[in-house]
């Protein structure tokens, strides 16, 4: 599991703020301990927005403002929630499927931090879920 305290000399902080391309949706994220499980995967929905994302409880995101301005989207079985900026398009996060209890956050929404400077992402293999079994 990568985890990561700064990204190209960009410290990660403890509360560090997020936001849409807009910006009608902003967070607040608790990463104390830096950016946990940072991945890719290959399902078809990952596959298709090309997002670098990380791991938090449910708990360490708080909506600064924009919460009405999110669009959730589910498919397949319908566990995972992945959001969205209804107005820009900006996917944001999502409510994993494979833990309930834990938020998936688009590294890129982070306030200055470029997700294309981190190397070796880990890979999961979506495609493959063991929900899916």
């Amino acid at each position: 599991m990568i985890i990561l305290t700064e990204v190209d000399g960009v410290k990660i902080l403890s509360k560090h703020q997020a936001s849409c391309h807009c910006g009608a949706v902003q967070l607040e994220l608790s990463l104390p301990n830096g950016l946990v499980d940072v991945r890719r995967c290959d399902c078809s929905m990952c596959r298709r927005r090309g997002a670098i994302v990380a791991s938090v409880s449910l708990d360490d995101i708080r909506f600064i403002q924009g919460q009405e301005s999110l669009s959730c989207y589910q498919f397949n079985t319908m566990t995972a929630k992945h959001y969205f900026c209804r107005h820009c398009g900006i996917y944001t996060h999502h409510q994993r499927r494979s833990n309930p209890n834990q938020f998936g956050f688009n590294i890129g929404c982070l306030d200055g931090v470029n997700p294309l400077k981190i190397s070796d992402v880990t890979l999961y293999d979506g495609v493959s879920h063991p929900a899916d079994r």
